[in-house]
């Protein structure tokens, strides 16, 4: 969890939930982790949540200046 908020491809931020939420629910992360992690996870959730709509919005005008 070493990475800040920075632009990382969607699907490393995807890999690093799905580590934080595996260390979850197998009980490895310990108290004093726990809201290190939250927090960590909070920031990929937002970084995934504007890569998705930054695509949404890039294919939604893509689609919208095709004309058949």
């Amino acid at each position: 969890m070493a990475r800040t908020k920075t632009k990382i491809p969607y699907s490393e931020a995807i890999a690093e939930l799905e580590s934080i939420l595996q260390r979850l629910r197998s009980g490895a992360l310990g108290v004093d982790e726990l809201t290190t992690a939250t927090k960590r996870a909070k920031e990929l959730i937002d970084i995934c949540r504007t890569q998705l709509t930054t695509t949404k919005q890039e294919l939604d005008s893509i689609i919208d200046s095709t004309t058949l």
